[in-house]
């Protein structure tokens, strides 16, 4: 009998962790296995590319300065206006959130339709968002908090001060490790990382081969 899961017969693993844990790498390694990819900050920016519903309704809700002269959506100047607001940001994320699960949903009704068993959803705050639910399991990508902190301020050409400032405005690493059915530590090498993920596919596949 076929696996009946929350989209069909397509198992969605959703991918968190925190900032500089190698989320992207990790998910990477996955595509290389032939498992689809979906990146919920990718859809973010799909969902209010130039001509979309979700952009139209931001414009009118707060002006027209929140466009670029080039058409597109002024990031910077729309995270400054909602920063302090929580009201602005409710709003802002009512009206985006529906849009990428809506897109979210295509992709991975598409993949279902051409026989993949299974989909990575990578997504930073899935857990902060109250949205685990849309998946069939939680993997966590970890690190240790030396290892984060290094990578973090090497990625970004931070100072300690900066980088610790990011990591502790986020939820804890430990505290998003007990949401996940698996959980990826990617604080050794590159080959050691690789050796761990190896394990967790046959695990999850049974054989190692999708």
């Amino acid at each position: 009998m076929t696996q009946r899961y929350k989209h069909g017969e397509i198992k969605v693993i959703g991918l968190t962790g925190g900032i500089a844990t190698g989320k992207s790498s990790i998910a990477m390694f996955f595509k290389e296995k032939g498992v689809p990819v979906i990146d919920a900050d990718q859809l973010a920016r799909d969902a209010v590319l130039p001509g979309s519903p979700a952009l139209q309704q931001i414009t009118s809700l707060f002006g027209r300065e929140v466009i670029t002269p080039e058409g597109v959506l002024d990031r910077k100047y729309l995270a400054a206006l909602i920063f302090a607001d929580p009201e602005k940001r409710r709003l802002l994320e009512a009206i985006i959130h529906p849009e990428i699960r809506r897109i979210a949903e295509e992709h991975i009704a598409q993949a279902g339709a051409v026989g993949h068993s299974r989909l990575i959803y990578m997504a930073p705050l899935i857990i902060e968002a109250g949205a685990v639910e849309r998946v069939d399991t939680l993997w966590v990508v970890t690190v240790t908090p030396g290892i984060q902190l290094e990578r973090l301020m090497r990625r970004d050409s931070i100072n300690r001060e900066q980088a610790e400032r990011m990591i502790n405005s986020q939820m804890p690493l430990s505290e998003k490790e007990r949401y996940g059915s698996v959980v990826i530590d990617n604080s050794g090498t590159e080959t050691e990382t690789r050796i761990v993920l190896e394990t967790v596919w046959a695990k999850e596949t049974g054989s190692g081969n999708e």
